[in-house]
């Protein structure tokens, strides 16, 4: 895609939008999901955050890119509604207004597009054959600013000892559980000291 294609894809955020929100191009958004794997998320990490995306305004609108089944985009609206209880965090980069420029904003955007499409990885591996949500995050910025938006964990670093958890380990696994495969999880990219809180 051209540059100047991209430039009339991301279009100039509003001052406001999404209920009085001023949300930028490139802000990361988090949710607890309903998904069957949701809860062992919730439960490894020890938070109630188990999903997120970045926001783009498109076509008039707020819309979520994200690593579901296929990665693909939907409206915010959409995409709150979904969440539980229809909660959400926004994060930004801390330091957005000199680092995310129009050029940065255009490679960040073409980062997530060559994942559009991809299967949805259940076994949360590293490679880029499939991705999860927060993986395409972490990768987009990486390779859009050099930045590492939450410090990379293997599964083994994570709480397995929870039942709901195990289970889950053993449907996707069986007795080959990868515990030195390299993860980046949503509440590691929440807590970054490189994103600051929009709301």
């Amino acid at each position: 895609m051209r540059a100047e294609e991209v430039e009339k894809r991301i279009q100039q955020s509003p001052k406001h939008a999404f209920d009085k929100l001023a949300l930028h191009n490139g802000d990361l958004i988090f949710q607890t999901s309903q998904s069957s794997q949701s809860q062992a998320i919730q439960l490894a990490t020890h938070s109630k955050y188990s999903h997120c995306g970045i926001l783009y305004y498109l076509g008039g609108e707020w819309r979520v890119f994200e690593a579901v089944q296929p990665v693909s985009e939907t409206s915010l609206a959409k995409w709150v509604a979904r969440g539980k209880g229809s909660e959400f965090v926004v994060k930004r980069l801390r330091d957005a207004e000199t680092v995310l420029t129009p050029p940065v904003l255009r490679r960040l955007y073409a980062a997530g597009e060559q994942y559009r499409g991809k299967n949805y990885d259940l076994y949360f591996g590293w490679s880029d054959e499939r991705i999860y949500c927060s993986e395409l995050l972490w990768k987009m910025y990486k390779t859009a600013t050099g930045r590492e938006i939450g410090q990379l964990q293997t599964l083994r670093e994570f709480d397995l000892s929870h039942p709901t958890v195990q289970a889950k380990l053993r449907e996707r696994y069986g007795k080959n559980i990868p515990l030195d495969e390299k993860v980046i999880s949503p509440v590691r990219m929440l807590e970054s000291a490189e994103l600051v809180t929009v709301r």
